[in-house]
């Protein structure tokens, strides 16, 4: 789905002990000109949709167009490999509370040329692929040994 611009990013290239995906900044401006658009969220879940991104293509066995939901999942398995228990608290704490909310976030940024999309690329790819509650609470590993 998505092409990522890296020229309107910082990046530190300061190493994470528990990921491969780059901590991510927004240079100067960048994150106004969000704001003006939507102010729903956290600069944190625009970095954070932007690595998760990163993430997903890492997986991949060569670069490509990934779609919505690819990226909605890679959201959800990011969350939970940086945050663990917490992932869902963190996410809801920067305004994410269901996928759809990925896509407001990631087409605020193709309406800014911050990431490119296909035509056929909608908000509609990103509702409902996973249920927060049981993604975040209900399938967390200890959880399951007590159902």
């Amino acid at each position: 789905m998505l092409i990522f611009r890296y020229g309107h990013l910082g990046r530190d290239l300061t190493p994470q002990v528990d990921s491969a995906v780059p901590e991510l900044a927004f240079r100067d401006g960048i994150m106004d000109r969000i704001r003006m658009r939507e102010q729903r969220f956290d600069e944190r879940a625009y970095l954070f949709v932007l690595g998760a991104l990163e993430f997903c293509q890492q997986r991949l066995p060569e670069r490509r167009h990934i779609s919505g939901r690819e990226l909605a999942l890679s959201c959800r398995d990011l969350a939970l490999d940086r945050f663990g228990v917490l992932a869902g608290l963190v996410l809801e704490h920067w305004g994410i509370r269901q996928s759809s909310d990925i896509g407001d976030i990631v087409f605020t940024m193709v309406e800014l040329e911050l990431l490119q999309s296909l035509p056929t690329d909608t908000r509609d790819e990103f509702a409902n692929v996973f249920d927060f509650d049981q993604a975040f609470e209900r399938d967390y590993p200890w959880c399951a040994q007590f159902a």
